[in-house]
């Protein structure tokens, strides 16, 4: 009988600084390449973990040594991304205006992502927000 493996999930902690987006990004990168297909996840799951975690480095208001957890699993045919910090606040969408230089970032997980949220993290301490990415059939080209 053929036997079918699901993905792992993976996870990693980093540092809660701003500069640590782009090694967020690479190891999604490297998760998805392990993925058949996974590149139809690629561009739209790129920019809203950008998003989510630099959302939790720039939002937080945990202690300066706490670090950032990031998990990306494959659930059925949707990629979860998790961003988990030890903050308190939850994040929003908010309009802005033309001229505002930030503060677009949930408005774009809200609408590149297929569903997302936030839940308390277990333990009592902080939070996850998380989102569903569907798979692109377009390719460029």
């Amino acid at each position: 009988m053929l036997k079918t493996h699901r993905p792992r999930a993976f996870a990693a902690w980093l540092d809660s600084r701003t500069e640590f987006t782009p090694l967020a990004r690479q190891l999604l990168r490297a998760y998805l390449a392990g993925l058949p297909f996974g590149e139809r996840y690629r561009d739209t799951a790129e920019l809203l973990l950008g998003e989510l975690f630099a959302n939790a480095v720039q939002h937080g208001d945990a202690p300066d040594d706490r670090r950032i957890e990031v998990r990306f699993s494959l659930v059925r045919d949707r990629l979860r991304i998790e961003v988990h910090d030890a903050g308190s606040g939850r994040p929003s969408v908010r309009s802005s205006s033309p001229d505002d230089e930030c503060g677009r970032g949930m408005f774009l997980v809200d609408a590149l992502a297929e569903r997302w949220g936030c839940c308390p993290r277990s333990g009592g301490i902080g939070k996850f927000v998380w989102a569903l990415v569907a798979p692109s059939y377009f390719t460029a080209g």
